[in-house]
């Protein structure tokens, strides 16, 4: 008999339903390698996935992108988490989001919404999104309040937009959301491309956790605050979604599985597909999803740490980003070797202070002209 413990049952699913989005934040958490909308799941191929997710065990789905209402058969995709029994949570731009489209989504069973915000002010937050978009946004958050949906909003901090922190909070107040996330920038991806144009000076984020603590003790029936810390400056890395392979599927456009979004990037992992194997064989036999569960796997200074049960050794795709080797201490780890290869760039912004941006804006093939500041 295995002495093994038994597998936990994951709880929460991320349905990259397209990478095609009209935004092109620089910071975005798609892959560099977008894809294409040939190439995407159909509506039926997603009522199998949210069919065998909830055999499985999940019981929420952050449909997501891109923007998931390019996709013309979104009611239909919502619809098929809904009979599934599934909590969905729409996770969106905004743009393009009418009282109609919202009420045919509610009709089908959505249960919440998330909107996306770049900064508080609108020359700020167009320049972020490199395009006009704020207004929208305004639009879209009327369009979610009228419809009585629990309402989310999700803000990306970094250099940019950190100093108007106060704004953001009193802006996502007036809005009418339930739920304000503010998510400092993760450097993965499109966000470690921009990563000498985001991240923020150390006395930012002191100023800005002060903010965070002085809203809550004075607004206590106000939204409610996530705030969550960049990796750089801690220390201390967090654990990788709970643990890799502990809590939620990442399933692609194409159907690519992962046991998190930024891990399309770590080559060697050979992900699963949905429409190849079932949800629960990727969950429990796929070796991605098994490569870096629990602490066998540990090398370096993880491997004798009392914290790698709480850690699970930081974040492999950081990890991978930063040093070419998932299976290394997470660079975020102030006992890492490689501690250096964050703490340089802190401190190359610390002496530098905030810069004028240079980003390059996510669109396939990594280009396009720049959005103009006004």
């Amino acid at each position: 008999m295995s002495d093994a413990p038994a597998l936990p049952a994951p709880w929460a699913l991320l349905a990259e339903v397209t990478h095609a989005c009209p935004l092109h934040c620089p910071y975005c958490s798609n892959s560099l390698e977008l894809v294409r909308r040939s190439a995407e799941l159909g509506a039926g191929d997603w009522e199998r996935v949210f069919n065998e997710a909830a055999d499985l065990g999940i019981v929420q789905a952050h449909i997501s992108g891109g923007e998931p209402l390019l996709r013309r058969d979104l009611v239909q995709i919502v619809e098929s988490a809904h009979r599934a029994g599934v909590y969905t949570q729409l996770v969106t731009s905004g743009l393009g989001l009418t009282a109609a489209r919202l009420d045919g989504l509610a009709d089908a069973g959505l249960n919440s919404v998330q909107l996306s915000l770049q900064d508080a002010r609108q020359p700020g937050s167009d320049f972020i999104a490199g395009r006009d978009s704020y207004r929208a946004k305004e639009r879209a958050a009327e369009v979610i309040r009228a419809a009585g949906l629990p309402f989310g909003l999700n803000v990306v901090l970094h250099r940019h937009n950190l100093d108007r922190l106060q704004e953001i909070i009193e802006l996502g107040t007036r809005w009418g959301t339930d739920r304000i996330e503010l998510a400092n920038a993760q450097f993965y991806g499109w966000a470690l491309l921009n990563r000498a144009a985001l991240l923020p000076t150390s006395d930012q984020l002191e100023r800005a956790k002060a903010t965070v603590t002085a809203w809550r003790e004075r607004h206590e029936g106000g939204p409610e605050l996530v705030w969550v810390m960049p990796d750089y400056y801690e220390g201390v890395p967090k654990p990788c979604m709970g643990g890799w392979g502990t809590r939620s599927i990442t399933v692609g456009p194409d159907g690519t599985a992962l046991p998190c979004p930024a891990a399309y990037a770590i080559p060697h992992l050979d992900p699963p597909n949905v429409r190849d194997e079932s949800l629960a064989w990727i969950w429990e036999k796929s070796a991605a999803f098994n490569a870096y569960r629990g602490t066998a796997w540990m090398t370096g200074p993880c491997g004798e740490c009392p914290k790698r049960e709480i850690d699970f050794g930081g974040c492999r795709c950081q990890a991978y980003a930063l040093t070419g080797d998932a299976a290394r201490t997470d660079p975020a780890c102030a006992l890492s070797p490689d501690h250096h290869l964050v703490r340089e760039p802190v401190t190359a912004a610390d002496r530098g202070g905030p810069a004028d941006p240079d980003f390059v804006y996510r669109r396939p093939g990594r280009a396009g002209r720049p959005f103009p500041v006004r």
